[in-house]
């Protein structure tokens, strides 16, 4: 029984980890798609998401499941309007990421996701109630004055930054309040976009059909493969969520945005000054005491700070 449990855990941990290093080298991807507007490249990564994740319910023989889950949110409007939000907000979060890379503000995205969990529990204590320990407060501090500093020196707003990091969290948020198993929640969720996507593609781009014929059967591939990109990871994600722990989880995540640091840098050259570095160290910073705050050593530091007993950590 304890091999098991262990092999579920090695699984899981290659699983959550292959998403991670998946999303990270994601700019790859986005990069080599030429001769597609941003707007096109979303609309089609949604429908062949939905394609694909129909495959995928057919293959694992989970499609009544799935009938199930629209049947349930039909009869509950609230929670179908909370899906749809969800919806909305994902495909807010794809497009700016999809414009960023091919904008060359892979670092800008970057920033976006390593911020992104702080902005998760800041909708945490907003939405859910949740409180935050000193070092988590401590540590949100840090990383608002890197994102104040960078603004402040770029003399811009780091909006892709920051619609990245909230459009993921809130995503994040509404799909914790509704509560719809991870495979039947995206194809729902790409169910939702995709006549809206394929009424752009047939009635608003005049483009669109010169993607798909013989003289551009290379774009045609990879605008098709942007759908089994977008849910490879998400499957990944989802086994590894159910057999590793979330302090776990909470390591692997830093490991996309580092890669997309890393892309931005070295593969594409984009500029990466000291101001930028400083930032990123106090973001960095504040991640590493994010992480951390929940151990004993950080609990026992704040209940001295504090003046209060020291609590065992859960």
């Amino acid at each position: 029984m304890e091999t098991q449990e262990k092999n579920d855990q090695v699984l899981g941990g290659l699983a959550a980890a292959g998403s991670y290093i998946i999303w990270g080298i994601m700019p790859i991807y986005w990069k080599l798609i030429i001769g597609a507007t941003p707007t096109e490249v979303l609309a089609h990564r949604m429908i062949w998401s939905f394609v694909f994740m129909i495959l995928v319910l057919l293959v694992t023989r989970k499609m009544g499941s799935m009938f199930t889950d629209i049947k349930a949110l039909l009869l509950a409007p609230k929670r179908l309007v909370i899906i749809m939000s969800a919806s909305i907000f994902i495909t807010i979060n794809w497009y700016t990421f999809i414009w960023a890379v091919n904008n060359g503000h892979i670092i800008q995205s970057s920033l976006g996701y390593y911020i992104n969990p702080l902005v998760s529990v800041l909708l945490g204590i907003l939405f859910l109630k949740e409180r935050l320990s000193l070092w988590q407060i401590v540590s949100c501090i840090l990383a608002l004055v890197g994102v104040v500093f960078l603004a402040l020196e770029a003399g811009t707003f780091p909006w892709i930054s920051l619609t990245l990091a909230f459009s993921f969290g809130i995503y994040g948020l509404l799909k914790k309040i509704v509560k719809l198993p991870a495979m039947s929640g995206l194809t729902i969720e790409t169910l939702i976009i995709t006549p809206f996507a394929l009424i752009y593609l047939l009635g608003f781009d005049p483009t669109a059909g010169q993607s798909f014929n013989f003289q551009h059967l290379s774009l045609a591939l990879y605008l098709m493969g942007a759908g089994v990109v977008t849910a490879i990871p998400l499957l990944l994600f989802a086994a590894g969520a159910n057999r590793i722990s979330l302090a776990m989880i909470g390591f692997f995540q830093y490991i996309a945005p580092t890669l997309m640091l890393i892309l931005g840098t070295l593969l594409y050259h984009e500029p990466f000054d000291s101001e930028h570095l400083f930032s990123f160290i106090l973001i960095w910073v504040a991640l590493v005491i994010f992480t951390l705050a929940r151990t004993s050593l950080f609990k026992k530091a704040e209940a001295k700070l504090l003046h209060r007993p020291i609590q065992k950590v859960s």
